[in-house]
């Protein structure tokens, strides 16, 4: 039991996901097994709720409306079955949950979204501007 705990919190571990809160759409790359064969699906959705954000097991619930029909997946953010996340918008949003979207239509549950590009990592802008400086300072010189 411990060992099976331990290789868990490994994989945990080399798995890398982006930040991602409730109100991002979210593109998610699962494995889907058919008989012999193994590919890959993409779900893209808005993220509804995060569970046990801390927790080793965090899950998120993605909903996405097809043909007016809304369909939810909960998926284990660590689960070996889930290749990658893709973060693709940003939204601006004041709750935690948003259960109270599965009640709207799905023009009326648009929300404010924020591009990519107004998102990058902080850690990045910073190196470029550290970049940038460097540059200044040796062109002084």
């Amino acid at each position: 039991m411990q060992k099976k705990i331990i290789e868990f919190n490994q994989v945990q571990r080399s798995k890398k996901f982006p930040d991602f809160q409730s109100g991002d759409v979210v593109k998610v790359h699962r494995k889907i097994k058919e008989g012999d064969k193994e590919r890959i699906q993409v779900f893209q959705g808005i993220i509804i709720s995060i569970k046990g954000k801390q927790s080793s097991s965090p899950m998120i619930t993605v909903r996405k409306v097809t043909d007016g029909i809304g369909v939810e997946l909960i998926l284990p953010i660590f689960s070996p079955s889930i290749e990658k996340i893709e973060v693709v918008k940003r939204a601006k949003i004041r709750r935690s949950k948003l259960f109270y979207l599965r009640g709207l239509t799905a023009k009326k549950s648009r929300m404010k979204y924020k591009e990519l590009a107004e998102f990058i990592p902080e850690e990045k802008v910073e190196v470029e501007e550290r970049a940038a400086e460097k540059e200044e300072i040796s062109e002084v010189k």
